[in-house]
């Protein structure tokens, strides 16, 4: 028991998230919402609507039981089963803020994390790291086994205003920020379903990620549930070749991963154009979609691949889909109803950026699923606004069609010979080579005093690379102080845990 506390809350507006993506599409009880699939898409464990309602509101009622606040965080430290979101959701239901976190994280990041999200309850699965001092309980298998067989209870009356998850940045450099999102957040998902997904109630979309990464809760749980369509969630080996075989058994529609498992695939699977006849289309986010990686999925499968831009503070934003065309090095449009704009990054007034012209990638403050705020960040929450609008971080500009080419962060510019460089605008145009399966630029120092512009390059056919072939490519496009002054060939790049490339992690080796 954590306290006394009985739980009394009644706002005038309700919305549960946790009701809103379990009960909203009004699929039949029996239907499947969840299943685990293992090597082979073999189903290791599968919900039903009914099911995954009742074990949700259990564990709602459980935490309720402890004796937890309205509104008081639960850090989750529990790897890739069917409890991660048995537990998220469960929180969101009792109208708890659950703070997902990665497995992988280390003790000092974990702590990090409880410290700064005052989290009174750590829920784990005893495979986990724990964080170090803290005075938040500590609930471990047997203890979410009981929350689990607790009776079911009902969805807290919160309003949709009020907060739901607290999620934290990858943080490839620096103290992670937590973000926090309101029950709205679902809701505000709307725009995608047709605004990249194409998503039907029949569909069965299956998830490359893990449960406790926000790309599957959002794009793998969230979404299918609150469409009535079946979420598939693979657990077991992450070999690329098994991915075909995987995807074929589990007879999905459509499919979730970031690039750079598309890329995989396509290099070790064994894949022809009847390959996993059921799949429509497959989904990419979490990074920038070469076009290389996009034309060779298009030509090998004869399928189409959607991409979408977004960030945690409001997920995806931007994308392809089927009703909106693909242009290869583009995430795409606006999705429908998204108030988006690309503001002159050289004035100090939300002043809107010349058609063609690179500046601010910024959402209009009133959209529904933009973050809260940042957790205990108020200066920082203040400082991402400009007038009306909150600025993504991201720099863009916008085509006479209407399509966003992404040039990078505005906090991630290289230094060349006095000119700012975005790495992505270069990354692109590299990328456009066909010799070229994946690239990243840093800047890197060669000597002391001396540092350039470096490409990393993930070449198709290693033996066959000729980077003077791809100097001459970039020179053609590129403005002289842009282009690389150093390439090297490596197996792979450095990433996050979420696909993000590690820029940082980039060495030049003489």
């Amino acid at each position: 028991m954590i306290t006394e506390a009985k739980y009394r809350f009644r706002p005038a507006n309700p919305m549960n998230l946790a009701r809103y993506c379990l009960c909203n599409a009004g699929a039949e009880p029996g239907k499947r919402a969840l299943e685990l699939v293992g090597p082979a898409g073999t189903v290791l464990e599968h919900w039903t609507y009914q099911e995954l309602t009742d074990k949700v509101l259990s564990v709602a009622a459980g935490l309720q039981d402890l004796g937890l606040l309205p509104g008081d965080r639960v850090l989750l430290r529990i790897g890739h089963s069917s409890d991660f979101p048995l537990c998220f959701f469960g929180a969101i239901a009792g109208g708890f803020v659950p703070v997902p976190a990665s497995s992988l994280l280390t003790e000092s990041e974990v702590t990090t994390i409880c410290r700064d999200s005052g989290a009174r309850l750590v829920l784990h699965d005893g495979q986990t790291t724990l964080p170090g001092e803290t005075t938040a309980v500590i609930a471990g298998p047997d203890q979410i086994r009981e929350l689990k067989g607790s009776k079911p209870g009902s969805f807290a009356d919160v309003n949709e205003n009020d907060p739901a998850f607290l999620i934290y940045t990858s943080g490839t450099s620096g103290t992670p920020k937590g973000v926090l999102h309101a029950h709205r957040a679902a809701k505000a998902r709307q725009p995608m379903y047709a605004g990249w997904y194409g998503l039907r109630a029949e569909d069965r979309l299956l998830h490359a990620g893990a449960f406790n990464w926000t790309y599957t809760l959002g794009a793998g749980l969230m979404d299918p549930w609150a469409n009535g369509a079946t979420s598939l969630v693979y657990q077991g080996p992450r070999e690329p070749q098994l991915w075909p075989g995987i995807l074929e058994a589990s007879n999905a529609t459509l499919f979730a991963a970031v690039p750079s498992l598309y890329r995989r695939i396509l290099k070790y699977g064994e894949i022809k154009k009847t390959s996993f006849p059921l799949l429509r289309h497959g989904l990419t986010a979490g990074e920038a979609l070469a076009p290389a990686i996009y034309n060779a999925w298009r030509e090998t499968t004869g399928r189409e691949l959607y991409e979408a831009l977004g960030m945690s503070e409001i997920s995806t934003y931007i994308s392809s889909s089927p009703a909106t065309g693909v242009r290869p090095g583009s995430p795409g449009k606006p999705q429908p109803g998204r108030k988006v704009c690309v503001l002159n990054e050289r004035t100090e007034s939300a002043e809107e950026a010349v058609r063609g012209e690179t500046g601010l990638l910024a959402v209009h403050k009133s959209e529904p699923g933009l973050m809260l705020r940042y957790w205990n960040r108020e200066a920082e929450t203040k400082s991402a606004f400009k007038g009306d609008w909150f600025l993504t971080g991201d720099r863009a500009c916008w085509d006479e069609d209407g399509y966003i080419w992404y040039e990078g962060r505005a906090d991630d510019l290289l230094n060349s010979f006095g000119y700012r460089v975005a790495p992505e605008e270069v990354e692109r145009v590299l990328a456009g080579h066909p010799d070229v399966a994946e690239v990243a630029v840093a800047e890197c120092t060669l000597k002391p005093g001396v540092s350039v512009i470096t490409a990393f390059v993930v070449p198709v056919n290693a033996a066959s690379f000729n980077e003077n072939d791809l100097a001459d490519y970039a020179a053609q496009v590129l403005a002289e102080y842009k282009r690389p002054k150093a390439y090297q060939c490596v197996l792979e790049l450095p990433r996050t845990a979420s696909g993000k490339v590690r820029r940082k992690n980039l060495t030049f080796q003489q």
